[in-house]
This record gives C-alpha cells, sequence and structure tokens, in this order.
C-alpha cells in the first residue's frame, strides 16, 4: 500500500515523500538511529501556561523522553555520583559505558535536526562529523592520558565492530526474515567504500611491514614509521574529504537517490507514466545533480496536506545546537571517566584492556546505531544497513584515526599507525571478507553467518591474548624521549 502511494506521488511529479532524505540531508546513520525513536506526546506540555517553560519541557520531552533508549539516561548521573563519592571503578566504568549508549543516538538525532534549518549540504557535513564523536572523544582523552594502546585499539574495535559484527548480523537477519525473496543492494555504495578502506589498510600496513624489513635500527625503524604515519594521516585525511565531495556533491545520487530510479522503472514496468517528459526531465536532473530545481519539484505541490511528521524539525536551531553542546560536553565526562577507570575494570572483571576495548566499547558505545541497522535488516532495507556499517568504518578508519595520529603530534605525543601484527592482520582479514560479501551485489544469511563467526573467532583471539601492553611492540620502546613506563596493566 506504502508503495503504491509513493508510487502515485512520483507520478503526478511530487518527490516530497521520496526525496526527505536528500533535501535535510539525513545519512543511513541517522535513518537507522531514527528506528529506536518514538513519537513524543506533547498534549500535557501544551497546556503550561508559561511561554518559555512549555518550550522546555517540549524539548526535554523530546530530546530525552523521545528515544527507546531513554531508561538508560539515569546511568549518566549515577556513574557521575559513583565517581565523586568514590564508588568501586569498575562501576564507573559500567555506567559509564550504559550511560554513553543513548548519548550517542540523541547526538545523531540532534545532528538531523540542526539539519532542517542548514540544508542538506552542511547538514551532511554535520552528520560526517558528529557521526562518530563518541570514539572520538574517548580517543582525545584516552591520548591525555597517553594511553595511545587504548587509543588503536577503541577505534580498530570500532571498524572491525561495524564491518563483521553490525555488518554480519544484518546480512543474517535479514535473510532470515526474508528467506523467500532475493535480497539486493546497491553494490556502488559499497564499491567506494571498499576503496577507501582498502587505502585505510595500506596505510596501516607499511609501518607494520617496517619492523620486519630489517634494513636500519630499531629507532631508525621507528623514527621512519612515525614519520610515514604522520604522512600517510595526512594522506588520508585527503582522501576523506575527496569522499565527502563525492558522496556530497558530485555523486549524490549514488548515495541518497537511488529509490526515484526505482520507481520510475516500476512505473514504466506498470505502463502508469502518462507525461513521458516529466520523467525524462527528472532523470536529466539527476544525472547533472540540479539540487536546487529537485527541491523545488519536491515542493510543487504545496496544498498536499498528507506530510509525515518527520518532514519538520520538532525542535528549533538554537535549541537544538544547545542541547548538541550539552551531549557532547556530557560524552566528554563520561568518555574521561571510561579511561580512567578501564584498568580497574580489566583488574576486576579479569579481562584484558585489548578485550574491553576492541570488543566491549564499540559494541556498547554504538548499540543504538546497530541496533538501527538491524532493524533496516529485518524490513529488507539493506542499503541502509550497509550504509551504517560501511559509512562508519569508513569514517573511523579514514577520519578518526588520523586525525587522532595529528592531534597527538599537535600534543607532542608520538602516535603512529603501527597497530601490531596480530591487529592489523585482523583488520585486513575483516576489509577482505567484507568485500567479498559485497562483490556481487545480492545477500543470504549464510553470507553474515560467516561474518559473525569470524568477529566471534577475532574476539576469542584478543579474549585469550593476556601478553602485558608494556612489552608489545610500540613506538615508545624506540624513539628517544619517549616514556617507556608500563602505561597501565592488562
Amino acid at each position: 500500500m506504502a508503495s503504491n502511494q509513493e508510487a502515485s506521488r512520483l507520478e503526478n511529479g511530487n518527490l516530497k515523500g521520496l526525496s526527505r532524505e536528500i533535501r535535510h540531508g539525513r545519512t543511513a546513520h541517522n535513518m537507522s538511529s531514527s528506528s529506536l525513536r518514538k513519537k513524543s506526546d506533547l498534549t500535557l506540555v501544551s497546556k503550561v501556561p508559561c511561554g518559555l517553560l512549555r518550550k522546555f519541557l517540549a524539548n526535554l520531552q523530546e530530546v530525552i523522553l523521545g528515544t527507546k533508549l531513554s531508561v538508560l539516561f539515569p546511568a549518566i548521573p549515577l556513574a557521575i555520583a559513583a565517581q565523586c563519592y568514590g564508588f568501586g571503578r569498575p562501576w564507573v566504568f559500567a555506567l559509564s559505558l550504559l550511560g554513553l549508549t543513548p548519548l550517542a543516538e540523541r547526538v545523531s538525532f540532534l545532528t538531523e535536526q540542526l539539519a532542517y534549518y542548514t540544508g542538506p549540504t552542511v547538514g551532511g557535513l554535520l552528520n560526517a562529523t558528529c557521526g562518530n564523536v563518541t570514539e572520538l572523544i574517548i580517543a582525545i582523552f584516552a591520548l591525555k592520558e597517553k594511553k595511545i594502546a587504548v587509543v588503536k585499539y577503541s577505534l580498530l574495535g570500532s571498524v572491525l565492530s561495524n564491518l563483521l559484527l553490525v555488518l554480519g548480523t544484518s546480512l543474517f537477519c535479514g535473510g532470515i526474515a526474508n528467506l523467500g525473496k532475493e535480497q539486493k543492494f546497491d553494490r556502488r555504495q559499497g564499491d567506494v567504500n571498499s576503496l577507501m578502506l582498502l587505502l585505510a589498510l595500506l596505510c596501516h600496513l607499511l609501518p607494520v611491514l617496517f619492523g620486519f624489513a630489517g634494513t636500519s635500527t630499531a629507532v631508525d625503524a621507528a623514527n621512519s614509521t612515525l614519520h610515514l604515519s604522520r604522512a600517510s594521516s595526512i594522506v588520508m585525511l585527503i582522501a576523506y574529504s575527496a569522499y565527502l565531495v563525492f558522496q556530497l556533491w558530485t555523486h549524490r545520487q549514488l548515495f541518497e537517490a537511488q529509490e526515484v530510479f526505482i520507481y520510475l522503472i516500476f512505473l514504466i514496468m506498470q505502463k502508469k507514466i502518462k507525461y513521458i517528459y516529466i520523467y525524462i526531465y527528472i532523470i536529466s536532473l539527476l544525472l547533472i545533480h540540479d539540487s536546487a530545481k529537485l527541491k523545488y519539484l519536491g515542493e510543487a505541490d504545496s496544498d498536499d496536506d498528507d506530510v509525515n511528521s518527520e518532514e519538520t524539525p520538532v525542535i528549533g536551531f538554537w535549541s537544538g545546537f544547545v542541547w548538541l553542546a550539552g551531549m557532547t560536553i556530557i560524552i566528554a565526562v563520561l568518555s574521561e571517566y571510561v579511561v580512567g577507570t578501564i584498568e580497574d575494570a580489566s583488574d576486576s572483571w579479569g579481562l584484558s584492556v585489548s578485550f574491553l576495548s576492541i570488543i566491549l566499547l564499540p559494541i556498547v558505545g554504538n548499540a543504538a546505531e546497530h541496533a538501527g541497522a538491524i532493524i533496516f535488516a529485518f524490513k529488507n532495507k539493506l542499503d541502509i544497513s550497509l550504509g551504517v556499517a560501511l559509512g562508519s568504518a569508513t569514517q573511523i578508519a579514514m577520519f578518526v584515526v588520523p586525525l587522532c595520529v595529528i592531534v597527538a603530534w599537535i600534543m607532542g605525543i608520538n602516535m603512529d599507525l603501527n597497530f601490531n601484527l596480530l591487529e592489523t592482520g585482523s583488520l585486513t582479514l575483516a576489509i577482505v571478507a567484507t568485500a567479498f560479501t559485497l562483490q556481487d551485489g545480492t545477500s543470504h544469511y549464510m553470507k553474515g553467518f560467516i561474518l559473525l563467526l569470524c568477529y566471534v573467532v577475532i574476539g576469542a583471539c584478543f579474549f585469550v591474548n593476556k601478553s602485558p601492553l608494556n612489552n608489545r611492540a610500540t613506538i615508545s620502546n624506540a624513539v628517544p624521549g619517549m616514556t617507556t613506563e608500563p602505561i597501565f596493566r592488562v
């Protein structure tokens, strides 16, 4: 029924329902998080006589209670209280992780709200910047504490969880839920992300291979690795900037506008096209990517009263900006707690810091985004699920990791792209397995099951790996002037 309504809109020249994501800069990241949102009932709030108080309560209800994860918000004050009153450090770690879960989803919601006012281009840039703000803040605080291994492990874990856990679970659940259907997705977006991930892999492999080249002393090799890592980080940031231009300007239709072509083909097959010249014109607009004319066409039918509630923002621009700043500050506070208590949690629970950083941190911190991707896979919307998994992995590998190297350089900390042999090998297998999985543009549950098994094996590897971090081959052991004290225990 919904498909017929949308086809009718397209046939009548109205793209309003089809181009909502295009016009407001929504990405797969936002769309996955939106699956966990719930509509707020503002009946009681509307009866408050004071206008300022009524507006504040309405914003509070939309931001705090407008998500199915609102039950986890009490973990935030509990984590702060546990830290202030000296409760058990493992409790602070666990409560901080739980508190970060709804905050990450709310940041996605607020960036989407701001995108309604800033337009699709600025909104897309805002989404690209804030998409993985939790991982970035945790990494910066870990750098501040000179816990370089935590930075590397947490970012590596985010890439592995997106490629193997999220994508694997999405393909598996989508295949089980749609056994009688052939699941297909657009390969073009996956091809671009795979190329970006392969470039990131090259930048990680070369520093590791320096240690096996044996052409210079350990100190010279470490210095060369550091300089190569910094140069590679600059290249990766340039490549990611080009990727944003590719995604948001020159080839935006590959990521957001495929549905227009799908419905055109549907109408052609059903022989329902009455004015063929209109659709030829629309196709020409998409090919030259004239977004202004698309927006005009989408809003041409001004007397259409059947507008989805998601078409309009629920909070104002400045209110959204203030809420976003406040959420970021709270994420920073909880991230500092996580970094400061991860060693104590490791000692108390008998788990290595590498396992907590690579497996536990990404799973809990991105639970909302991951759950949304799985929900869309159940609905046979694999393009959104792929956009979440591949887009987030690409952003971490090509933006957050090199940015951390540059920030560490500015802070006077020698952080390189040498993630050690075991970690880099795991990343290589994850990227190669994902590329093979997506090569034919079709999916079934067996592909997802294999990716999940790969993640289980890698998780088991880091679970049994108990080697102390200060004994690992890191650059801090070789570069003169750097401390060689143990950063933390495992």
